[in-house]
């Protein structure tokens, strides 16, 4: 199975993809709103087919990135029904299986957090992701949105500490750069509900945290109830400039073949040694010359009239000659994805269409 963990460091949020490596077909759970463009980019990268997103509970500190996966792969969502919330496709409950190529997980519901919170379990029992349900060396608080901590006890003793002991616990958030633990450790460490506490205990110290509400409450809860669906239900627009590709890496990328067609409505940005202008893969006319180590004194000539294709040999020079671009605050630049290894390799001509 192919497996990612991602972070968001704002919200302290993992989010988790998981695929069939024959089939591709993915899950992705608790994808965070403004990292939808990072998660997005995995996905095609690895050439993978989103089937589902899932949200183990309705964050208080985030917002869900659920309706925009939907609205880029067409993906259905998944949430427990007892938020009510719009906009999920598959309710969640105790039981139910999700099935992904030959891959499955079940929901367990393990409520406590808040009254719908879920953990997801692979069919082999060695991976759990449990949301804000069991954290690693602790467990979600349980003082808004339905929280309870005598329910929390019981849903992680009676369904997270009956799983294997060698199961690996996938939190949903954590602070302190920790990113996984096991049953066995937590049953064993765990300051909260480990070694021999007892439920008097656990409820005693969850209802003395005194912690501060999450700072994106107010806005995260309500467009949870909507699945992450904005308010005004607009896609996030991309650069009307161009058919720019965001990559894994965060770099924008632009397809020879769309340059190669609107050569006059771009800037092409050469930034390879003269020598290599006239060498193996030549270069395409009228392009401007400034090599790479030299762009940083000299990023006031790049005209910006047009936006800015940045070139070099196979993309990995231009790829950082596009970030100086955009830290001079030049906006509307894009990597020749490629280079000019890939504008040979496809046969397009030097010169302007």
């Amino acid at each position: 199975m192919i497996f990612q963990q991602l972070f968001d460091q704002n919200s302290g949020t993992y989010t988790y993809l998981l695929a069939d490596e024959n089939t591709r077909e993915a899950v992705i759970i608790d994808c965070v709103y403004e990292q939808h463009a990072r998660d997005a980019a995995l996905i095609r990268e690895l050439e993978l087919k989103l089937e589902y997103t899932l949200d183990t509970h309705c964050h208080a500190d985030h917002v869900t990135g659920a309706w925009l996966m939907k609205a880029a792969f067409g993906c259905k969502s998944g949430l427990s029904p007892a938020y009510g919330a719009k906009n999920a496709d598959l309710s969640l409950i105790h039981g139910a299986t999700i099935r992904f190529g030959a891959q499955c997980i079940e929901v367990r519901a393990t409520p406590g957090h808040t009254d719908g919170c879920v953990s997801l379990v692979t069919a082999d029992r060695k991976m759990v992701f449990t949301g804000d349900a069991l954290l690693v060396r602790g467990a979600g608080r349980t003082d808004f949105q339905q929280g309870n901590a005598h329910l929390l006890f019981r849903s992680i003793r009676e369904q997270l500490f009956m799983l294997p002991d060698d199961c690996v616990v996938y939190p949903g958030h954590d602070y302190m750069g920790r990113t996984s633990s096991t049953i066995g450790v937590e049953k064993r460490h765990n300051p909260r509900i480990g070694g021999a506490a007892r439920e008097e205990d656990f409820v005693g110290y969850m209802t003395n945290l005194s912690l501060p509400h999450p700072k994106q409450m107010a806005i995260a809860v309500p467009a949870n109830m909507r699945g992450g669906e904005p308010e005004d239900g607009k896609v996030i627009t991309p650069p009307s400039w161009g058919p720019i590709v965001i990559t894994y890496a965060g770099q924008p990328d632009i397809a020879p073949e769309w340059v190669a067609l609107h050569r006059s409505e771009v800037h092409v940005l050469d930034v390879r040694q003269r020598p290599e202008l006239t060498g193996e893969f030549g270069h395409l006319v009228g392009a401007q010359n400034i090599p790479l180590d030299e762009l940083r004194t000299r990023v006031k000539e790049v005209p910006i009239d047009k936006p800015v294709v940045v070139v070099c040999q196979t993309g990995r020079r231009s790829a950082l000659a596009t970030q100086l671009l955009a830290h001079a605050d030049v906006l509307r630049v894009a990597n020749l994805a490629g280079g000019m290894v890939a504008w040979r390799s496809l046969g397009l001509p030097d010169g302007a269409a």
